[in-house]
């Protein structure tokens, strides 16, 4: 593997940005110094940034069972090109993620294709928690299990308390959750089928899957965590009255209950359904603009954690039809940080903020082995920001396999130039380089 040297690129790193030139030897930083004299590739960063790799802990890359939508290739490629180097993947493919066989199918699926790297979470059903807790003898190599305590898309919700008290009591690894209340969701669906039927719209959506599903879900998963002692991560963090479930005054190292906020319940509120409308349907959906204002506050005092996407695509065929029939989801790993850098741009948080709660806090969080940081002997997983350059999101640089974003024709105030995975500059300008793929995430057990 060829030496890379950055020469003269501004650092952003456990809080604090300094020009620096970093030395890539064999897949790993093997020296930051404000001087390096290194024979390989050199790379000119002045002006520049180079930010550790976004870790998004959330995503849907459909395999198998449903690579119409996407493959775990094609978003892992849209991952790279947008300076995610690793990503966790969802149970709920076809067939679901819920047996140890079928668990490590997928990994062996990204072995074979993925660019960046990867892990996988094992699927919690009403009827599979013995199997569930097989996973503890791979707590290093498996990131975590996820419960889907509200349906989405699939079929996997978890409904069994019998079910629930064993998964909380037992397992080892961290939970994640997907929390919405099941029963309120319903009822909401009744009423409002009864007043509006057919005229049902994508502006309903946060009115059935409203706050209350939100905060009622959450409470217990909370109140499971804080009887078992269990490690519960909250995924997709959509109301003000959930943040009340979640604190600031422990290190996320030391927290046992953690949470989650994902880039669309940032950037979009209900409001944007007149223009969007199914485009930006999704579970938990995208609720009123105070609930939003508060996310944020709740992302720069602490109460959440971590920033991810939940990218889930769907072809636009599917997301055109009516209402009740269109799925949820939105693509987005290749536009997050792009979609945060124009928050930084705009004032709403530093650099080093977003570099905290999408690189170090999910390493943190999820305990990553040397990942997440960029650090002398970690992984060179990272990418090269241009804040001067301008993207414009067209047909012809969307890397998604469905093939569209909600951000068509819209003009991010920033560019990601170079992405490095495991040292291998997998992405520059616009090219691939799929000569090596991503490895399997490893864990502190």
């Amino acid at each position: 593997m060829q030496n890379i040297l950055i020469k003269n690129i501004s650092v952003v790193n456990e809080g604090i940005t300094t020009v620096q030139d970093v030395l890539i030897r064999q897949g790993r930083i093997e020296k930051i110094a404000p001087q390096i004299s290194a024979e390989g590739k050199e790379i000119n960063g002045e002006g520049k940034f180079l930010l550790p790799g976004v870790i998004d802990d959330q995503v849907h890359f459909r395999e198998p069972g449903l690579t119409h939508k996407a493959t775990i290739r094609s978003e892992a490629r849209a991952a790279v090109a947008g300076g995610t180097t690793s990503f966790m993947e969802m149970p709920n493919t076809k067939p679901e993620a819920v047996t140890q066989e079928r668990l490590e199918a997928k990994y062996d699926i990204a072995a074979q294709g993925s660019l960046a790297n990867y892990s996988f979470f094992m699927g919690v059903a009403n009827d599979n928690a013995e199997e569930v807790l097989k996973t503890n003898a791979k707590k290093d190599r498996v990131c975590g299990v996820k419960i889907f305590m509200g349906s989405s898309t699939g079929n996997m919700l978890v409904d069994n308390y019998l079910t629930l008290e064993k998964i909380f009591s037992e397992t080892e690894l961290l939970i994640a959750t997907h929390c919405e209340d099941e029963k309120i969701i319903r009822a909401n669906m009744e009423k409002y089928k009864q007043e509006k039927g057919d005229a049902l719209s994508a502006a309903d959506h946060p009115l059935i899957r409203n706050e209350e599903a939100c905060f009622e879900s959450s409470l217990v998963a909370v109140q499971f965590a804080k009887k078992h002692n269990s490690r519960l991560h909250i995924l997709h963090i959509s109301t003000e009255k959930e943040l009340q479930l979640f604190g600031n005054l422990l290190p996320l190292k030391e927290k046992r209950i953690t949470a989650e906020v994902c880039v669309h319940h940032l950037w979009f509120t209900a409001d944007d359904y007149t223009k969007y409308g199914n485009l930006i349907k999704c579970n938990p959906a995208i609720k009123a603009p105070h609930n939003r204002e508060a996310l944020w506050q709740g992302l720069l005092d602490d109460r959440l954690d971590i920033i991810a996407t939940d990218h889930a695509p769907h072809t636009l065929e599917e997301k055109q039809q009516p209402y009740l029939q269109a799925p949820s989801g939105v693509p987005l790993v290749q536009h997050s940080l792009l979609m945060m850098l124009e928050q930084v741009k705009a004032g709403r948080f530093s650099l080093e903020k977003l570099v905290q709660k999408m690189s170090h806090a999910p390493a943190d969080c999820f305990r990553i082995r040397e990942r997440g940081y960029l650090r002398e002997g970690y992984f060179a997983d990272c990418m090269i920001v241009d804040l001067q350059q301008q993207i414009t999101v067209n047909k012809q640089n969307i890397y998604y396999h469905c093939g569209w974003s909600p951000f068509e024709g819209h003009t991010f105030p920033a560019a990601i130039t170079h992405t490095f995975v495991n040292g291998h500059l997998a992405y520059e300008n616009g090219t691939f380089n799929e000569t090596q793929n991503g490895q399997r995430l490893l864990f502190q057990a």
